[in-house]
């Protein structure tokens, strides 16, 4: 069973970031560095796209962008590399992100169970992160090497949630990059405030985010990209697989290869069939060719399911139980009553 670090960053910007950089440096090194995700991002060094993108940071979002600045120095990368890998989605379509999510409105106090599906190479070097920092609330979140946390899901000392889907754009602008919105969710209050955020920015690649917050008996679910930002109450069970499902959207520019099809198929039919146990329907192999939970070695999409996480946003706190294998024992359980606002 891959099991997940425990990763504690705190302080300034720059020194979360040092800390996140220097918990993926050597999995970067012997691995990311080397491989083909690494060198179909980086053939965009010195672009116009990746100097307008970091200069949108640059003038919105300068804590960030001194995160990043952190990341680079912990991982012992050059700048402008560890901030191209953190654009990956927005200049390349196929990124190995995927993730399937079920979301489960309830009656008031909404569940979201997540599959976070990424690089199988990092597989074992992945972890939860805690974060503490000077300016913002504290926040927990999945992180990966070499990345800023955000892009995952987390949930905040304000019992904020979020859990976030790929979305394989076809139409990107220089905008703000989207690991660089959802890492500014995190430092929201309110989930009101974070769907002005995504609203008023000027976009460049896309996500879908589940979003919901402790005492508020609403769930979101959010796809925007270069073109805007839909976002829909639910009320009913739905699952998503990393596409443009919302009316209006699904006709956006995007690629939907067959694992995020087939996930999708799958996990309407078992939802439409009763199953309402969403770690059931996050385990599903019935599909053998395009599972829903995903350690294929050979994986079409290069993506394997580094875990699983299963959240109920309650009236007065947050419950989130993170499961590195389905059918073990959650290995983190967790409440954002441990995390100071």
């Amino acid at each position: 069973m891959t099991m997940l670090s425990l990763v504690e960053a705190s302080g300034s910007p720059f020194s979360a970031g040092v800390a996140l950089g220097k918990f993926g440096a050597e999995s970067a090194h012997s691995y990311l560095l080397h491989s083909p995700s690494w060198d179909s991002v980086m053939a965009w060094r010195g672009s116009a796209a990746a100097a307008s993108m970091l200069a949108l940071v640059d003038a919105h979002f300068p804590q960030i962008r001194q995160e990043l600045e952190g990341l680079a120095s912990g991982l012992e990368l050059p700048f402008e590399d560890v901030f191209l890998w953190n654009c990956r989605g927005d200049l390349w379509s196929m990124p190995p992100d995927g993730c399937t999510t079920v979301q489960l409105p309830g009656t008031g106090q909404p569940r979201i169970t997540h599959n976070e599906d990424g690089d199988p190479g990092f597989a074992g070097h992945c972890g939860i992160g805690l974060f503490t920092p000077d300016n913002g609330p504290a926040f927990a979140s999945f992180v990966y090497p070499a990345s800023i946390p955000g892009h995952t899901f987390a949930v905040t000392a304000h019992g904020l949630v979020m859990t976030v889907n790929n979305l394989r754009s076809r139409q990107i602008t220089a905008g703000v990059p989207r690991m660089v919105l959802t890492r500014a969710i995190l430092n929201q209050t309110h989930v009101d405030h974070a769907l002005t955020l995504l609203r008023r920015a000027t976009k460049s690649g896309g996500f879908h985010l589940s979003l919901a917050q402790r005492g508020q008996p609403d769930l979101y679910s959010v796809e925007f990209n270069a073109l805007g930002v839909s976002a829909h109450t639910m009320t009913a069970p739905a699952l998503h697989a990393n596409h443009l499902i919302h009316p209006g959207f699904r006709d956006h520019p995007q690629l939907i290869t067959d694992s995020s099809r087939c996930r999708q198929e799958r996990g309407d039919a078992l939802l439409a069939q009763g199953q309402l146990d969403p770690l059931v329907i996050l385990a599903d192999q019935a599909n053998q060719e395009f599972p829903i939970y995903r350690n294929a070695p050979d994986d079409s999409d290069n993506e394997n399911t580094m875990a699983t996480v299963d959240i109920h946003v309650g009236a007065s706190h947050v419950e989130w139980s993170v499961y590195a294998q389905p059918g073990q024992p959650a290995q983190y359980k967790l409440a954002d009553a441990m995390l100071k606002p």
